[in-house]
């Protein structure tokens, strides 16, 4: 059985009868009756019934049913083939928050060029809204970030929990204090991620509660935010994988659902993943898993 067989089928259920059918298919009448009587002996059933009309047997017509369905995957498993012989070389583009870019991805790198050394990766880093948008756009096979604010066109795999936390230089007058309420913060400037940074909005409800405004410096580049603390009286907020200079301390400040999710983000209409792609975050995952169980082991994947 091959794709012209049951395309032969169809177009003749389509057209009605085989010489209109060999006429739409460009053929000679011959040649589809051919094709439907190698397809009938290949099933062993009858299809039609001889005559001059295109009339369907029993068989025939439970065959009929399925025959778009079995055309539909012929042409997505071509898909896939033509996809797994191109694959070994290429590009994928990979999302992540700046921390993930220091301290995770690369280790993942030396590990994937292993087993992929001909495909090559762009790794751009940001916060959860630029890299879900870039995923939806097709600018990103898939990034790690936090939960997008509209999960509807995507499919997160949550990974782990990042927390908000409070930084400030050692001599800050908070320093002093055993546990600090949110309104207390309230007196000091605040630095803090871009507006469309995820825990700037859960931030921004903390506010809500207040009728005092908090007065506001914002970086959108996190990984910046302790060296912005460490030259003046503030207050830095910060995820807690941030790396910190010396002389800057987190501070026990009381906040409501400090935790954030972080993981795998893609589009979750997707139906065919690369192995490169597969693997890529296979390995992420993988490294991730070691920097919070520093006993488990890495797979082979031989």
């Amino acid at each position: 059985m091959d794709l012209k067989e049951l395309n032969a089928f169809q177009t003749i259920l389509l057209e009605g009868t085989f010489s209109k059918a060999a006429a739409k298919l460009n053929y000679a009448q011959s040649t589809i009756t051919n094709q439907i009587q190698r397809l009938e002996k290949e099933l062993g059933i009858q299809l039609f019934k001889r005559g001059w009309d295109a009339e369907l047997t029993s068989s025939g017509k439970l065959f009929a049913l399925e025959v778009e369905k079995l055309i539909q995957h012929w042409n997505y498993v071509t898909e896939q083939a033509k996809a797994l012989q191109a694959e070994e070389i290429g590009t994928l583009n990979i999302g992540s928050l700046e921390a993930l870019a220091e301290h995770v991805l690369p280790n993942v790198l030396p590990r994937f060029r292993e087993y992929k050394p001909r495909i090559s990766c762009n790794f751009i880093t940001g916060n959860t809204d630029y890299l879900s948008s870039a995923v939806l756009q097709h600018q990103l096979d898939f990034a790690v970030c936090g939960e997008p604010t509209d999960p509807s066109l995507y499919y997160f795999e949550p990974l782990y929990e990042e927390r908000i936390v409070f930084i400030v230089k050692r001599d800050h007058p908070l320093m002093h204090k055993s546990i600090i309420s949110f309104e207390g913060l309230l007196d000091y400037p605040l630095i803090v991620g871009g507006p469309t940074c995820l825990y700037y909005l859960r931030l921004a409800k903390q506010f809500s509660h207040y009728e005092q405004n908090p007065f506001l410096y914002t970086v959108t580049q996190i990984s910046s935010i302790p060296m912005f603390v460490r030259q003046f009286d503030c207050v830095g907020v910060v995820l807690d994988s941030t790396p910190l200079p010396v002389g800057i301390v987190k501070i026990p400040v009381e906040l409501k659902d400090s935790s954030i999710q972080i993981g795998m983000v893609q589009l979750r209409k997707e139906q065919y993943l690369s192995t490169a792609r597969n693997l890529l975050m296979l390995l992420v995952k993988e490294e991730l898993l070691l920097s919070s169980h520093p006993s488990a082991e890495r797979t082979s994947f031989e």
